[in-house]
This record gives structure tokens, sequence and C-alpha cells, in this order.
């Protein structure tokens, strides 16, 4: 059984979780317990990860429900093309990505410097795509470059 005070629960107010659809429930927990340090609150049905000041939810996709008619749940298909994803804000990149790295994280590239952050992305086991970034130039008041524009 877990504690509630574990719980998503606020007592006043609101606060943000973020539900993903997984294929294995296992899989993507372990994932968040060990490479973001998180700390498993609920095994399943659904499961949760309080990772900081944060919980990431997970579960099996599904079909509609009566609170969401219409609705299919179902993890990514390609990680080609996305429409969000989680971002995340580190006191020390390098040691992230190093310990990433360690638990078999799948990053895209090394941390980039972009003049006013450091940045990179890694994918959890479904696909989805993270950010993780350290805020270096911006605390400074050095923003990053617009991005060059295609044609």
């Amino acid at each position: 059984m877990t504690p509630s005070g574990k719980l998503p629960a606020p007592q006043h107010g609101l606060l943000l979780t973020h539900f993903l659809t997984v294929r294995d429930v296992a899989v993507s927990r372990r994932f968040y317990a060990d490479v973001f340090g998180g700390e498993v609150v609920m095994v399943e049905n659904p499961a949760m990860v309080k990772v900081a000041n944060s919980w990431i939810i997970m579960n099996p996709g599904g079909g509609p429900t009566p609170d969401k008619p219409g609705v299919t749940l179902e993890a990514p298909r390609s990680g080609e093309r996305v429409s969000s994803f989680l971002n995340v804000r580190v006191a020390d990149l390098e040691a992230f990505y190093a310990h990433g790295v360690a638990q078999g994280a799948d990053f895209l590239t090394e941390p980039v410097d972009r003049g006013s952050e450091l940045r990179c992305y890694l994918r959890d086991p479904d696909g989805y795509l993270i950010e993780v970034g350290q805020s270096t130039g911006l605390l400074r008041g050095i923003q990053a470059e617009a991005p060059a524009e295609s044609g």
C-alpha cells in the first residue's frame, strides 16, 4: 500500500503531473526511477514515479472511456515527429548526462552549448522525447539565437 502523502493530491490549488501511455509499464517505471532518480510511489494501475517536485504517471493504452469518449490512448508510433516533449531543468547537465549514459539512456546528442543554456535530448523506452537543460547564459540575460530560416 502506498502512503497517501506521496501521491499527487494537493491540499489546495493545483499541481501538474505528466501522463504517458506506455508499452511496458515495468520498463518505463524503471527508466524514470533510474535515469531521473525518481521514487516509485505506485507500481501499476497506474504506475507513478515521483521525480523531484513532479510525478510521471504511466499506463498502457486503451480505448475510449465514459470521461473521454472517442479518444484512444497509444504510445508513439514514431519518434520522427513530435508535438510536445517533457522539459527537465537540472543544476549540472554534465553530471546528469554521465549518469544517464551509465543507466543506458538513449541521448540524441551530447550536451550542446546554445549560449543561453546547455541542452540535450533523450528518448524514453517508448520513444517520448525529453529535453534536459541547464540555464547558463540565460541567467545573465543571454538568449539563444533564433533558428535559421529554412528555405
